[in-house]
């Protein structure tokens, strides 16, 4: 196979792309760092349960948690070999995750790149499933779902999403729920498999030492040609406003937590990678404006006692949705969302300091740079990236492109306050 080079001279950063002939396309990003790292995904989340490819005639819709549960299964194999211990005998760091869009698995290792690599190219590509061991997994993972039951922080960011979305997929739980992983069958986990496992909708992306004809070879060795089948995932329609402004739930905790979310509504359809890239970058460049650490908000919440030290701010950017989140502990969590809202609408009356968009873009510029810096957060942004239809090494250029008048669009455009919501995690009331 060939590989073509694509590099960004201004930061000094390339990979390889290459379409493999069992219709995998595979990324090689080289960097001299000790340790190399892989990560192989397909494009099939916690959002994917209702589906058909284009050689069936009616969609079928899966029990919620499939694609975690799946996840979990594809590490045993029909010998009883373990797959972990595969990758121990190699000195190799394994791992897998289910996010809302897509599901994939890695390795990280300083030796052995090539013998770990052919694993998990093997591994993945061979999946075994038995009534039995299917029974044993509803039990393991059914106690996973308790304890996320019990996870204040996880419940605070469920019951946010289950406020923000009426009827998008985002707000499923990706681990499912104890009832609907029991409807789970082998036949079930095999159909999803073959559907979404098609090497044409999976991508490799390998960093570090490796080279891109010994990747090539060892593809050639061990995967097996996948018919080119398209895959249709039906999602509804979500309307544009939201369920509740605020929701509360009582836990043993030592004080109030919060989230606040904020709903992006109006999403450009056939957005092009580049803009959606461009719309995300202008986002976060807002919120950091608006309620970063070095934000007036935080200043004088943090003054007055509102906020601590343990407070975040995010972007979530999907195929079919993206809000804004911003998290703290807080004694008085309301106060905390009425702030962010007038703060919001006080810089859209009243405009914002030139200096303060500068600032915030250079230092938005300084991430995407830095994210170049290790082996495993290139992999795995560039992954992420991918599968949004986006390409993290043009990241500088389009923060670079970014105007003030961009920011004061976006700030008209996706923040209305009308669309926030606050969730609150609150300590049990004592008796």
């Amino acid at each position: 196979m060939n590989f073509v080079l694509k590099e960004n001279s201004l930061l000094g950063e390339k990979y390889y792309y290459g379409k493999h002939s069992t219709g995998l396309e595979i990324f090689v990003i080289p960097k001299e760092h000790k340790q190399s790292f892989a990560i192989f995904g397909t494009r099939y989340g916690a959002m994917d349960r209702t589906f058909k490819t284009d050689e069936e005639a009616e969609f079928v819709t899966v029990p919620d948690g499939i694609a975690h549960f799946l996840e979990h299964k594809m590490f045993e194999n029909e010998d009883g070999v373990d797959t972990f211990s595969r990758y121990a005998e190699n000195g190799a760091d394994a791992n897998a995750f289910t996010s809302n869009e897509m599901t994939a698995y890695l390795f990280s290792s300083t030796e052995h790149y090539y013998e770990n690599l052919e694993i998990l190219l093997d591994f993945v590509t061979h999946p075994y499933f038995t009534k039995e061991t299917v029974e044993k997994e509803q039990g393991i993972i059914g106690q996973e779902i308790t304890m996320y039951d019990d996870s204040p922080n996880w419940s605070l960011y469920q019951n946010l999403l289950s406020a923000l979305y009426r009827e998008n997929y985002v707000k499923i739980d990706v681990a499912g729920t104890v009832e609907s992983i029991a409807e789970i069958t082998p036949e079930i986990l095999y159909r999803c498999y073959d559907t979404f496992y098609n090497l044409n909708n999976m991508t490799l992306v390998v960093c570090g030492r490796f080279d891109c004809d010994r990747v090539a070879a060892l593809c050639d060795r061990v995967l097996k040609p996948s018919k080119d089948v398209h895959v249709e995932s039906r999602q509804p329609k979500e309307p544009r406003d939201i369920v509740k402004d605020e929701v509360r739930e009582s836990f043993p905790v030592a004080g109030p937590m919060f989230m606040i979310g904020l709903k992006e509504t109006d999403l450009p359809e056939g957005e092009s990678g580049e803009d959606k890239l461009k719309r995300s970058c202008e986002q976060e460049i807002v919120a950091d404006m608006l309620f970063g650490r070095a934000s007036d908000f935080y200043y004088e919440l943090y003054n007055e006692g509102l906020l601590n030290e343990k407070y975040d701010v995010g972007y979530e950017l999907g195929k079919n949705y993206s809000h804004l989140i911003i998290s703290g502990e807080s004694s008085n969590p309301r106060a905390v969302f009425e702030a962010a809202k007038k703060t919001v609408e006080k810089v859209k009356q009243e405009g914002f300091e030139l200096a303060d968009f500068r600032r915030c873009k250079k230092a938005r510029y300084a991430r995407s740079i830095a994210g170049w810096n290790n082996t495993s957060d290139i992999s795995e942004r560039f992954l992420n990236l991918r599968f949004v239809g986006c390409d993290m090494l043009t990241e500088p250029d389009v923060i670079s492109s970014v105007t003030a008048e961009d920011i004061a669009a976006r700030l008209e455009k996706s923040f209305d306050t009308k669309l926030m919501v606050l969730s609150v995690v609150e300590p049990i009331e004592k008796e």
